[in-house]
């Protein structure tokens, strides 16, 4: 695990006691991975939404947090860290950094962790965000997200937060053998998929129906 600080404490609906009510819903969702919990129990949510709507950071639900990208849903980010951690990955590619939220996640339950995202003014947000919970594992590259991060790979899980036409094919190259990807692809439709690198070759399973911001293409 990552040497992350003590998270902040916040007060009335940015509390403890509210992260505590929304590990117990996930828990109650069929969220059972203990890590997976422990780690959204610690990490505060409502330190990666602007101020204005710190008060629903607890809440079920996507948040936008600017230039069209929202932070995922509570029970999106369990599920998928969830599915991803199976495997128990020590390295882990993120695709679409966003507020740094899914990424401190992440940390928490991960030796590295690599982090492309290609709106800038966004990952300088998310280093502040990160940098001020004191996560030192994480290293961060500008870049369009369809490429991945050769130069960390490969990875044992690579973890994408917006939904792509198809699974991309220099991200399935970035796979470990043993490794797993999690992603949403898709367009009006979006699904969850799992994707394992074996010794043989690639085995793709289509899971939950969700909805993601779509992977968009160059810098910003």
């Amino acid at each position: 695990m990552s040497g992350a600080g003590t998270p902040l404490s916040g007060i009335g609906m940015t509390s403890d006691r509210t992260r505590l009510r929304m590990v117990e819903a996930l828990r109650r969702d069929g969220i059972t991975d203990e890590r997976v919990l422990g780690a959204m129990l610690e990490i505060p949510r409502h330190h990666f939404v602007e101020e204005g709507i710190a008060s629903r950071a607890y809440e079920d639900v996507a948040l936008p947090i600017g230039h069209g990208q929202t932070i995922s849903s509570p029970t999106i980010v369990a599920h998928m860290t969830q599915l991803l951690f199976e495997g128990q990955p020590a390295k882990v590619l993120e695709i679409g950094t966003g507020c740094g939220y899914q990424t401190a996640i992440l940390a928490r339950l991960a030796k590295e962790v690599y982090t492309v995202e290609r709106i800038a003014a966004l990952m300088d947000k998310a280093r502040r965000h990160l940098r001020d919970l004191r996560f030192y594992n994480i290293r961060y590259k500008h870049a369009d997200g369809h490429a991945g991060y050769a130069d960390g790979g490969p990875y044992d899980g690579i973890l994408m937060a917006a939904s792509a036409t198809h699974v991309p094919e220099a991200l399935k190259q970035q796979l470990a053998v043993g490794g797993r990807m999690v992603l949403p692809v898709g367009t009006e439709d979006q699904w969850l998929y799992v994707v394992d690198r074996k010794e043989s070759g690639f085995v793709e399973q289509k899971r939950d129906a969700v909805r993601f911001v779509p992977l968009l293409p160059g810098l910003a």
